[in-house]
């Protein structure tokens, strides 16, 4: 049986390094299937509760019409929204909040405790990622991480996970998207055929099974 990664020291920059990037709700890009809370002050018929963001990155709200808000945080559409409605109502103050926030599906594979298939809310990047599966295991290469784009499969992104806990190198922590998988492997090295595509295969025949 593999062993778990049990120093104290590694488990908290892991733990401190989520909570770091997951506490910044200011920061978060809104993206399709965000739902949002909108409402204009003293414009009762203007209010929207659960306005959901379309698959092309747009929505529409009275008067302001149509926005493209893919990759806008709430306070840039905020400010966005009041300009818009600023023809119409005097100082419109607008307030944007974010309902319920988008799932991105991703599969984090490999030397990790409990490899699956897992639902990333508010940021979706590689530490939430592999939080979710409950860290690394003590053999994991954490220097060269692949990460495989579902749109780009032959080409895996390598990504050096002690920068990111050692030196605090952000650019380390990607953003994941819907479909991508995180694998972590022993020796540095991946082959799609033996080790990812198994697992696909696997999961969509119990996909299938749960649909018959």
């Amino acid at each position: 049986m593999k062993k778990v990664v049990t120093s104290g020291i590694v488990a908290a920059m892991l733990a401190l390094n989520v909570a770091c990037v997951s506490a910044q709700p200011d920061d978060y890009k809104l993206g399709p299937g965000d739902v949002l809370s909108v409402g204009v002050w003293g414009y009762e018929d203007l209010k929207n509760e659960e306005l959901i963001i379309r698959p092309d990155g747009k929505l529409s709200f009275p008067l302001a019409g149509e926005l493209n808000v893919q990759g806008m945080t709430a306070g840039e559409l905020t400010t966005a929204l009041a300009a818009r409605l600023g023809n119409y109502v005097i100082d419109p103050n607008v307030t944007v909040n974010i309902a319920k926030f988008r799932t991105t599906r991703v599969y984090v594979l490999g030397e990790v405790t409990k490899p699956g298939m897992y639902e990333l809310e508010k940021q979706h990047n590689l530490l939430d990622a592999i939080g979710m599966a409950g860290s690394y295991t003590k053999r994991a290469a954490k220097k060269e991480i692949f990460i495989i784009r579902r749109d780009n499969v032959d080409k895996p992104q390598k990504v050096n996970l002690l920068k990111l806990l050692k030196n605090g190198d952000s650019s380390q922590n990607v953003a994941l998207n819907e479909g991508d998988v995180v694998y972590l492997t022993s020796n540095g090295k991946i082959n799609f055929a033996t080790d990812i595509l198994p697992w696909f295969s696997a999961v969509y025949q119990a996909d299938r099974l749960g649909k018959d």
